[in-house]
């Protein structure tokens, strides 16, 4: 029995909420479960130096989570001087999996940056961040589009991104931070609407895994992600 009394393939209570922030482009406050993720899509008319004079855009994100987002307070990464790996690598894999579904030409020589920060954490932050992230910056392309700032939106597809693991040796889909924290094996998985993959992070804890539990994990998650990318679509489209 799963802490919550969730099935293996069932998810957590998912709730979008859209323009959580009246000053930005596009923004959503993405609930899974206890986590809670702010994303926020900013417009910025310009470029990193290597895309200068390409007519080509570019896609960014940023994340950070509160000091008391866990039971325990952790220090502002600014107090450091410096963010850790593991922010840089979240926020490197929230840009890869939005880029993989934007034509950079349409967008012209400007940059969207999504900031993700999360208010509260129980597993997951980096997979809620990836989906509420895709809706915030739907929600700025169809802003752009409606003021003409371009012909049409860049949007080629959409990306949502679910965890998946080995428990007692069952595969559970969306785990909270306590299976995370015991799980023999946990993935976060990216994947397009038209079911291609992005991102497949698995790793093993405290036990190996195999071909077929590598079957059952990935199933699990194309199931997740599906329904993920139904809720997407039903938000964006009532925004």
């Amino acid at each position: 029995m799963r802490p919550d009394g969730r099935k293996p393939d069932e998810m957590r209570p998912v709730e979008i909420s859209p323009g959580y922030l009246k000053t930005a482009e596009g923004s959503v406050l993405i609930t899974i479960g206890n986590t809670q993720v702010l994303c926020a899509a900013s417009v910025e008319s310009s470029t990193p130096p290597f895309l200068r004079n390409t007519g080509k855009g570019w896609v960014t994100a940023e994340y950070s989570m509160l000091p008391r987002a866990t039971s325990t307070r952790t220090a502002r990464e600014v107090s450091k001087g410096r963010a850790s790996g593991r922010t840089h690598e979240i926020q490197r894999l929230i840009g890869r999996s939005l880029r993989s579904v934007v034509d950079m030409t349409v967008l012209g020589e400007r940059s969207i940056i999504l900031d993700c920060d999360v208010l509260q954490a129980d597993g997951g932050t980096r997979v809620a961040s990836i989906t509420g992230a895709y809706v915030a910056l739907a929600l700025a392309v169809k802003q752009m589009v409606r003021y003409k700032m371009i012909p049409k939106s860049p949007l080629t597809g959409a990306v949502a991104a679910i965890s998946v693991g080995m428990l007692h040796g069952e595969a559970i889909l969306d785990l909270c931070y306590e299976e995370d924290s015991r799980a023999e094996v946990d993935a976060n998985v990216v994947m397009t609407n038209d079911g291609r993959f992005v991102e497949f992070q698995a790793t093993a804890e405290n036990k190996s895994f195999d071909d077929e539990q590598m079957t059952l994990m990935t199933h699990l998650a194309k199931a997740g992600i599906a329904d993920l990318i139904q809720l997407q679509k039903s938000v964006i489209d009532q925004a």
